[in-house]
């Protein structure tokens, strides 16, 4: 996702402006290199023993007030015998929210009345008998209210009236009645009812649209595929539409304010089929029915939404832009991670944002060339470095996140990124990718860990990996090199002294490439075994090369000094 607060030159520095508000929690996973703690979890309060298939939110909209009035329908099964009691997400209108919130006014299984409390934004139904597993259940919540967040009512920089959904990271209980966490993946409709002057969009397919008395239209949404609450989307405004192409036969759409009809149509259709086909071909299935770009003023960077994606408002320039293009591309790239192979808890955020950041750039390498994806490595390493000299106990995987505000950084962007690439170096392209085909397939629709996507590498490559997830992923800091060289004449090689030097004595174990340049394109690549924080390395040598340098491919996330000196 590209946050509302990011704005990334390049592919991902979009992110930045989102640390503005950000007072991070610090701290250190502490753990030997080999016994890595894979129990993450963050402490919202999951309940594995119900399931909950599918959401129908029934919603009412006005132009006159900003009330929204919703009957919405949970379809769940037990897991467990002899539940009594479920608990919901749903914000409860306060005094300390001036009055905004929902109240709920009443609570049916089979048209009978159920007894509930709602108090705390927590909703705890009551059942009038205990469950048996494998029983499904369906429950009508009538409730009404003014959304303080999540559902964003007003007017756009138009001044027209819209309402847009902005459901991340945990917002979509201040509208929505839900298990408001990505560990509990469901279907979901959204049957709206509106003025009928408003267009409205939402996830999945449009089954029906009907125009009713009283200057109304009923459009129904439906979304077949399991998805985590914050990827509902719903957006109502006038819109401009247009069904600019399909990708196997599926739907391609733009959704843009009408006065950005030509602007928004020319922008919003490109690059998006070329990024379907990349990622399809290379990863799998796209999981939705349609694709839509969306603009709205509910975010100001991306929202990956699935099968919806919502632009910034200022999105829409009409000269497709490098920084819209490539928030274009890393949407569309959470269509795979985040939105359908999604992290079972926040602790592994890394999962969804360092994937989209690196695949954005992988689209970026296929399609603009090696340079560009260049430029993005660099640009992402100035940010992670710039990032780790500010908090640098920070580690990519939460230890059981506290608070949402910190779930997300430039490190679970960027250096998740960076993350993956060094896997890619490490394991070679043709493996990574076909290991990233294998956890996609196997985790497509479901949730899926850091200990699942490490399974699967190892799997797939027959490398023990955990040394490496457990420093770049679990552990803080980076890599710090501090070398000299000198050619040996009499014995034909290159004595290389490399120092790790990074702050805390730790040793980061990475193979490394080392460039020998001997002019005239005569060039050669050895590669070494960093593990020492000192250790001096003899490469043979028929000549004296012009220059050594370390990590001439860019495999690795470090910084370095390397000096020559004279031979004794």
């Amino acid at each position: 996702m590209t946050f509302r607060m990011k704005n990334k030159p390049v592919h991902i520095i979009l992110i930045l402006n989102k640390i503005i508000s950000l007072f991070l929690l610090l701290f250190l996973v502490i753990s030997t290199p080999y016994s890595i703690c894979y129990a993450n979890s963050d402490p919202y309060p999951k309940n594995q023993k119900i399931d909950v298939l599918n959401y129908v939110f029934n919603i009412t909209l006005s132009d006159e007030k900003d009330e929204i009035f919703c009957e919405e329908i949970i379809d769940l099964r037990f897991k467990e015998n002899g539940i009594k009691k479920i608990r919901l997400d749903l914000v409860n209108a306060s005094n300390e929210s001036n009055g905004k919130g929902m109240k709920v006014i009443d609570l049916l299984s089979n048209n009978k009345k159920l007894k509930f409390i709602h108090e705390n934004n927590n909703l705890y139904i009551f059942l009038n008998t205990a469950s048996k597993k494998n029983d499904r259940v369906q429950f009508k919540i009538i409730y009404r209210g003014i959304p303080e967040e999540g559902l964003y009512i007003g007017d756009n920089k138009y001044g027209d009236r819209t309402f847009f959904s902005d459901n991340w990271p945990n917002r979509a209980r201040h509208w929505l009645a839900l298990i408001d966490h990505p560990s509990d993946k469901a279907k979901c409709e959204f049957v709206v009812t509106a003025p009928d002057h408003y267009q409205v969009i939402s996830n999945g397919l449009k089954i029906e649209e009907t125009h009713l008395d009283g200057n109304k239209l009923l459009t129904h949404w439906k979304q077949s595929v399991p998805i985590a609450p914050w990827l509902y989307v719903l957006g109502v405004a006038e819109f401009a539409i247009q069904y600019f192409d399909e990708f196997k036969g599926k739907s391609l759409q733009t959704w843009v304010f009408k006065q950005d009809r030509d602007a928004g149509f020319y922008d919003y259709s490109n690059p998006t089929k070329n990024a379907l086909e990349f990622y399809e071909n290379n990863i799998g299935p796209f999981s939705y029915e349609k694709l839509a770009n969306v603009q709205s003023n509910s975010v100001s960077g991306g929202m990956e939404a699935a099968s919806a994606i919502l632009y910034s408002d200022k999105s829409v320039v009409g000269d497709r832009n490098e920084r819209w293009r490539n928030v274009i591309i890393h949407e569309i790239a959470h269509q795979w991670f985040g939105n359908s192979v999604t992290e079972f808890s926040w602790d592994d955020i890394w999962l969804s944002e360092g994937f989209a950041t690196y695949f954005t750039l992988l689209f970026i390498e296929h399609e603009y060339g090696r340079d560009e994806f260049i430029k993005g490595l660099k640009s992402s390493k100035k940010t992670v470095d710039n990032f780790h000299k500010k908090y640098p106990n920070y580690t990519v995987i939460h230890n059981d996140l506290k608070d949402m505000k910190d779930v997300t950084s430039v490190q679970t962007y960027q250096k998740g990124s960076w993350i993956l690439h060094m896997l890619r170096g490490l394991l070679g392209t043709k493996i990574f990718w076909k290991g990233i085909r294998a956890y996609y397939l196997k985790y497509k629709d479901l949730n899926a860990s850091t200990k699942d996507f490490k399974t699967i590498m190892e799997e797939i490559s027959g490398k023990d990996l955990t040394k490496f997830f457990d420093q770049w992923l679990y552990k803080p800091g980076n890599l710090v090199l501090d070398g000299v060289w000198k050619y040996e004449k009499n014995l034909k090689e290159i004595t290389l002294e490399l120092k790790q030097v990074q702050k805390g004595n730790v040793i980061i174990e990475m193979p490394i490439e080392i460039g020998i340049d001997y002019g005239e394109n005569e060039y050669k690549i050895e590669k070494i075994n960093l593990k020492q924080l000192n250790r001096l390395y003899k490469i043979k040598a028929d000549k004296e090369p012009l220059n050594v340098i370390i990590d001439p491919n860019m495999w690795v996330l470090k910084n370095h000094t390397l000096k020559k000196i004279k031979s004794s």
